[in-house]
């Protein structure tokens, strides 16, 4: 009787009828023969590389992928003297591991012991994944340049310091010198201007080049209209000039990449790019980051010219505006003070001015609606209209009134809706050295009278703004000092600065009053600073109106 057939397989039966199979059974993990056609399919089969020696280190297989990866391995040889120098090294040391390339190709070999007492190498092709861990690597190193240079250029609103930086941070991470081509913001300088870095540099350098020599340059004159060209080789014959705008043993320079300085309102300046003879050229990825850092670079040197601008124009505006100087009056001390309320122009809407006259001297304190950019134009124009008004006019209130009405009359004073109060005053000195004054108000806060003996006397001029309406009413007063007698003016700033202990309380005027008897006697001067230290202290660092202050005293 014979059993059913599987796999072509048969065997006798035995006394117990059971059938008994005569194929022989396989321990898991036995080894198959090296000859066995099917391991050599599995062998070849495989995508690492695999290549067996003896105890001698003598190579005695290699599999399909060992002959395509390193087919300079073949039976018998000795891979300890074999001709890829990286493998030998590491058979000969006795590593386990080894990175390689070889004929292009990026390589890693694991060793690993044989129960023969031999030992096979299992090789990978790792040119692929070294590429994207490469390609991973630069770009993080990219982003994290183009992170520095915004930060370094968005802190840089100086051109000159914009222009520095500008040519010092791409080295060397681009190049090995850097030049930043620029033309000069002021219209008589038409030549272009230049600064340099180059690695190993201290500081940057700076010059002035001429159109001869940016002609010189291929590509130069373009970018310097906004232009991109391509990378070039440093032509000896065409950019001889360009060689003396390269430091003292700077060497012989390789390749040279131009960018334009891109900005919203045009090219800003060109970006030069030079590397030495040795170093390789630019790929197109740091071509991509060169534009890319120069556009931000033209950027940033837009915003500093700006910036450069305003500053400018800040400062007219602002040497305008400031108290002026005080002259000197014959038998008068005068004194000011005056604190912005925390403009960075160091301008605001109180102000105060003294003008001379044949027989003494005209005084005018003020406080404009409003704060900051708006109330220092409208503090402006009052100023220069008093300036002009005065010639024509010194009785106080004649000369508000005027004022009041060329407010009123000028062409955008309707939609303004911006008055100012005002404190006119004229002194002349009499016979025995005291002060005869006159005064005009329009809205202000009373000035303070301040007697020999310390008493403390409001003068009463009310009245009502100027420049708000055509009606308006005006209060005038005289007011007699004698010497060592002095009378403060002030705006509200003063007494409605808000601090103390709640942080919400007002100075006030008893505050005030109480501070300016207690400084009877000082100096005008002095007691100017001393108020606005109590002031400063009182506020203790918190916002503010803008104050302004002024005294005559009789000498």
């Amino acid at each position: 009787m014979t059993a059913g057939r599987r796999g072509g397989l048969a065997g006798p039966v035995s006394g117990g009828g059971q059938v008994s199979r005569s194929r022989p059974r396989r321990t898991v993990g036995t080894p198959l023969p090296a000859d066995s056609r099917l391991a050599r399919e599995l062998l070849d089969g495989l995508a690492e590389a695999i290549v067996t020696t003896d105890q001698a280190g003598v190579v005695t297989l290699v599999n399909a992928m060992a002959v395509e990866l390193l087919p300079d391995l073949t039976p018998g040889t000795d891979l300890a003297r074999c001709a890829i120098d990286a493998l030998a090294g590491a058979v000969r040391s006795g590593i386990d591991t080894v990175d390689l390339e070889h004929r292009g190709r990026r390589l890693r070999g694991v060793r690993r012991s044989l129960a023969t007492g031999g030992c096979a190498w299992y090789v990978r092709d790792v040119t692929e994944e070294q590429a994207r861990t490469d390609a991973l690597l630069a770009e993080r190193s990219r982003t994290a340049f183009l992170a520095q240079a915004g930060s370094r250029l968005g802190l840089s609103l100086h051109r000159d310091q914009t222009l520095r930086t500008a040519a010092t941070l791409p080295v060397p991470y681009l190049g090995d010198a850097a030049l930043v081509v620029h033309r000069p913001p002021a219209p008589a300088e038409d030549e272009p201007h230049w600064v340099r870095y180059a690695d190993g540099d201290r500081v940057p350098v700076t010059g002035i080049a001429s159109w001869a020599i940016a002609g010189s340059v291929p590509g130069l004159v373009e970018a310097l209209h906004g232009d991109a060209t391509e990378p070039s080789p440093w032509l000896t014959a065409e950019l001889a000039d360009l060689a003396d705008l390269l430091p003292d043993g700077f060497g012989r320079p390789g390749t040279l990449l131009i960018s334009p300085m891109l900005s919203a309102g045009g090219p800003a300046g060109a970006l030069l790019l030079v590397r030495r003879a040795g170093r390789p050229g630019f790929d197109q990825r740091e071509i991509d980051l060169a534009r890319e850092f120069a556009a931000r670079a033209g950027a940033a040197l837009a915003a500093a010219d700006l910036y450069g601008e305003q500053a400018h124009l800040a400062r007219v505006l602002q040497n305008s505006l400031l108290p002026p100087e005080l002259p000197t009056v014959p038998g008068a001390r005068l004194a000011g003070g005056y604190r912005a309320a925390g403009d960075s122009l160091r301008i605001g809407g109180d102000f105060y001015d003294v003008f001379r006259t044949g027989g003494g001297a005209m005084f005018a304190l003020g406080d404009v609606c409003g704060k900051g950019v708006g109330a220092a134009v409208l503090t402006g124009r009052v100023r220069q209209s008093l300036q002009t008004l005065r010639l024509v006019e010194q009785r106080p209130l004649e000369l508000i009134r005027l004022l009041n009405r060329a407010l009123l009359d000028a062409p955008d004073a309707a939609r303004r809706s911006q008055f100012t109060t005002l404190l006119l005053g004229a002194f002349t000195r009499e016979a025995d050295g005291g002060l005869l004054l006159s005064l005009a108000g329009g809205g202000h806060p009373s000035p303070l009278v301040v007697r020999a003996d310390g008493t403390v006397e409001p003068v009463q001029v009310g009245g009502m703004p100027v420049g708000a309406f055509a009606t308006a009413r005006f209060v005038e007063a005289q007011v007699r000092l004698a010497p060592g007698e002095l009378l403060l003016a002030y705006t509200d700033g003063v007494t409605e600065a808000r601090g103390g202990p709640t942080e919400l309380e007002m100075f006030g005027d008893g505050r005030l009053r109480e501070a300016v008897a207690q400084a009877a006697g000082l100096p005008p001067a002095v007691l100017v600073e001393r108020l606005l230290q109590l002031v400063d202290e009182w506020l203790d660092g918190q916002v503010h109106d803008d104050i302004a202050m002024l005294v005559v005293a009789a000498a």
